[in-house]
This record gives structure tokens, C-alpha cells and sequence, in this order.
């Protein structure tokens, strides 16, 4: 078949393992088996689903340049995370949701920026891992202006000024500006990031129909399975014993980013480092600068509502989190131990979590 005749038989296997998990997911959901092997059957169905989401956002973007490849891969890749949060929502799990947003940057910020660091710095010759300034330092004001409207919401709520009783209100109207100075960064990222395929990715294997059709197959696979997932995750961390915010800050999170996790590494192993670097951290400032907030809005259609306040060992957390990512990478390069030290930071914080 013309549209696939540049698909690898490993990618063919990894289509339908895919298939196989989403049906063995939907079965175990409707059959009302036990939460346990449920919740972990539905968890790598998810990355599964991640996995088709990041295929085909890949073959669109053997058309793009770099910049606008790591951008589509972003956006796309985050479906998952989406549908997750509003489904907790709609079942009343607000922890979950705040947590699983969180732990979105955190993982990206933290895990999967430090290990692809690591990765990278030993791939180079020098013992760096170089790229360009630009979407570091971009990205790093864009978690700076969401950390500062979680920052005030948070003083505001610890002094009970009177701004704290309107804090849903507060969180609608800082949503909207955040989406604002969101689509002032990204509309000239993209010119100035124009079309034309990149150098090192290669021909498409898929024809532009195919893709499309596996990116919507994909996000209809992401609706149910982040549904199931949903589901199961109450009666699976009771069973198990850990903590809400352990399952949304660090099962959900690295469920849900499974696969742009591996891209970022696989790229870093290949010494594409630019292209590594745009698809983690044009995933940070999704999450943090159009995801969130845009969750934010899509509350107010619940009982539930998702707002930016949280819990303040998280704001501490993600004051330092921005800190850190924006020194390490500001220059441009970054070495090793540099990589270890964002990776520790997220183990604590894993941890911190699992003894809540």
C-alpha cells in the first residue's frame, strides 16, 4: 500500500500492539475487572495512544522545520493530559486534575529535560549538549508568568486578603491573558520558524491523508482510554495505597508523556539535540502557558472547578523548577551533571509526594 510503504515492520508491530492494549483496555473496563490490572492495563494503553499522536505528528512534520516540528509534537502530544484532566474533573477528582497539570511541567521540566540532557552532553564530542537560546529562554518566561499568577492566587489565599474569595474569577481572568501572551510567543515563533523539512528527518513514510487519519484515530483512542484510565485510578490508589497526588504528579504524568519522553531521547541519542531540546521544551510552555490554562476555562462547564491555586509546597516546587530549567539552558548548552541535577529534583519531589 502506497501510503505505508515507508513504514518499518517495528512501527507496523508497535500499531498494532496499540490496537491490542486499547481492546484489552475496553475490555477490562466494561467487564468490570479487578481496579489494579485495570488501572495498569489502561496507563499503557495511554502511552500507546501517545505513541500513534507523536507518529503521526512526526510524519507531519518531516514537512516543517525543526522549531514548528517540536511545536506540532506538543501540542498534539498532549491530548492525553487533556482528556485525563477532564475526565477527573467531571468525576469530581480535583486533586488528580491539579496534580496531573503539574506534574505534566514537572516531568518535562525536570525528568525528561534532565535525561535528555544527559543524553546529549554524552553524545556530543565536547561533553555539551548544545542549541539555540531562543525557545530556552522563551519557554522560561512563559513558566515564569504562569508561576507568577499561581504565586500571587497563592499569598493572596495564605494572607485571606479579600481577593481570596474570588479566586475562581481571579483564575478565568488570569487564563485568558495567559492565553494571550501564549499566542503573542507562538505566532512569531512559527514565522519565524517557516516551512520546508529539516534536514535530518528524512522523507515521510505516510502520505498528508494518512497522517491525518492516524492523528484522528489517535485522539479518539485518547478520549476512551483517558475515560477507563480515569475510572480505575480511584479504586487502584486505594488499593495500592498511594497517595492522590503521587498518582497525578507522577503515574499520570509520566503515562501521559510516555512517548514524547522517548522521542526527546531518542532525538538526543541521535544527536539531533535542537530538535530534542524544541520537542521538551515547547512541551513545558504548552502545559504551562495554553494547556493549563485553557483547563481552567473548560472547568467552569463542571461542578468541579480547576483554578491556579495549589497546594504551596507545589508553588515552591515550581518557582525553583522555572529557576532551574532557565539557568541551566539560558546559555544554550548544558552539560551531564547538569542533567542529573534536574533529574534529582524531580525524584525529591516524586518522593515528597508519596509520603503525602
Amino acid at each position: 500500500m502506497q501510503a505505508t510503504s515507508g513504514v518499518r515492520r517495528n512501527e507496523l508491530v508497535a500499531f498494532g500492539g496499540t490496537v491490542v492494549l486499547f481492546a484489552a483496555a475496553g475490555v477490562a473496563h466494561y467487564a468490570g475487572a479487578p481496579a489494579v490490572p485495570t488501572f495498569v492495563v489502561a496507563a499503557v494503553a495511554l502511552a500507546g495512544v501517545a505513541w500513534m499522536v507523536s507518529f503521526g505528528t512526526e510524519e507531519l512534520g518531516a514537512r516543517l522545520s525543526p522549531g514548528a516540528t517540536g511545536l506540532l509534537q506538543s501540542t498534539l502530544g498532549n491530548l492525553p493530559e487533556l482528556f485525563v484532566v477532564l475526565f477527573a474533573l467531571n468525576a469530581g477528582e480535583v486533586v488528580v486534575a491539579e496534580t496531573s497539570i503539574l506534574g505534566s511541567i514537572f516531568a518535562n521540566a525536570l525528568l525528561v529535560l534532565g535525561l535528555t540532557i544527559v543524553i546529549g552532553a554524552r553524545r556530543s564530542e565536547d561533553g555539551f549538549m548544545h542549541f539555540s537560546k531562543r525557545l530556552p529562554k522563551d519557554t522560561a518566561t512563559l513558566l515564569l508568568v504562569t508561576t507568577f499568577i499561581i504565586v500571587i492566587v497563592g499569598i493572596s489565599l495564605a494572607s485571606k486578603d479579600r481577593a481570596s474569595h474570588d479566586v475562581e474569577s481571579i483564575s478565568a481572568i488570569a487564563a485568558v491573558v495567559l492565553l494571550f501572551v501564549y499566542g503573542a510567543w507562538v505566532v512569531p515563533f512559527i514565522r519565524d520558524n517557516p516551512g520546508g523539512a529539516h534536514e535530518a528527518a528524512g522523507a515521510p513514510k505516510l502520505s498528508l491523508a494518512a497522517a491525518l487519519t492516524v492523528l484522528g484515530l489517535a485522539g479518539v483512542g485518547a478520549a476512551l482510554v483517558s475515560d477507563w484510565f480515569v475510572a480505575a485510578l480511584r479504586p487502584a490508589i486505594d488499593q495500592v495505597g498511594v497517595s492522590q497526588a503521587f498518582a497525578g504528579l507522577v503515574v499520570v504524568a509520566i503515562a501521559g508523556n510516555a512517548v514524547e519522553n522517548f522521542t526527546a531521547f531518542v532525538l538526543a541519542s541521535k544527536g539531533r539535540s535542537e530538535l530534542a531540546i524544541s520537542v521538551v521544551k515547547n512541551s513545558v510552555a504548552q502545559i504551562a502557558a495554553f494547556l493549563y490554562p485553557v483547563l481552567v476555562l473548560a472547568s467552569f462547564a463542571f461542578s468541579t472547578r480547576l483554578t491556579f491555586a495549589i497546594e504551596p509546597v507545589y508553588i515552591g516546587a515550581l518557582v525553583f523548577t522555572a529557576l532551574a530549567m532557565w539557568q541551566i539552558t539560558d546559555d544554550g548548552e548544558a552539560a551531564a551533571f547538569e542533567g542529573w541535577a534536574l533529574t534529582g529534583l524531580y525524584v525529591i519531589l516524586a518522593a515528597l509526594t508519596l509520603f503525602e
